[in-house]
C-alpha cells in the first residue's frame, strides 16, 4: 500500500426503478433524507443522494449505473433503537428481526422494493 494515497468513504449506487416506492422505502421507513436529486430534465430518469448521518447511498433509475440485486453493510451503533424505530412503523413490506452471527455481529437484514439488500449490523 503506497501511503501517499488515501481513500475515503464509498458510495454505493442501487438502482431503483419506481420513485414513490423508493422514497417510501429509504425516506419514510428506514428515515433517510434527501441531500440533493437531478434530473436532465423533467421526464428523464431521477438520480439522487440521500444520507442518514454519515452513511450516503445514491439511488439511480438510470440503465445502466447499477445492477439490481446489489447489496451493502453499514455499520450501526445501537443497532437495537433503531430496530425498533423501524418495527414502530409497521411497515406493511417488512418486519425485520435481530440476527446474532457467528462472526460477532448483530444484524437487521432488509430487502428493497428492487431486490437490493441491506445489512445493517453492529460489532458485539
Amino acid at each position: 500500500m503506497n501511503e501517499n494515497i488515501k481513500m475515503s468513504k464509498l458510495t454505493p449506487i442501487f438502482r431503483i426503478f419506481d420513485e414513490v416506492k423508493a422514497r417510501e422505502f429509504y425516506l419514510d421507513f428506514l428515515e433517510f433524507k434527501v441531500d440533493w436529486e437531478h434530473r436532465f430534465e423533467d421526464d428523464l430518469p431521477l438520480y439522487i443522494q440521500i444520507s442518514y448521518g454519515d452513511c450516503i447511498i445514491h439511488l439511480s433509475e438510470n440503465y445502466g449505473d447499477s445492477s439490481p440485486g446489489s447489496a451493502i453493510r453499514i455499520e450501526v451503533e445501537n443497532l437495537s433503537l433503531y430496530h425498533s424505530n423501524l418495527l414502530e412503523k409497521k411497515y406493511k413490506f417488512a418486519r425485520p428481526g435481530i440476527e446474532t452471527t457467528p462472526w460477532n455481529t448483530r444484524e437487521v437484514r432488509l430487502g428493497d422494493p428492487f431486490g437490493n439488500r441491506i445489512v445493517f449490523y453492529e460489532n458485539i
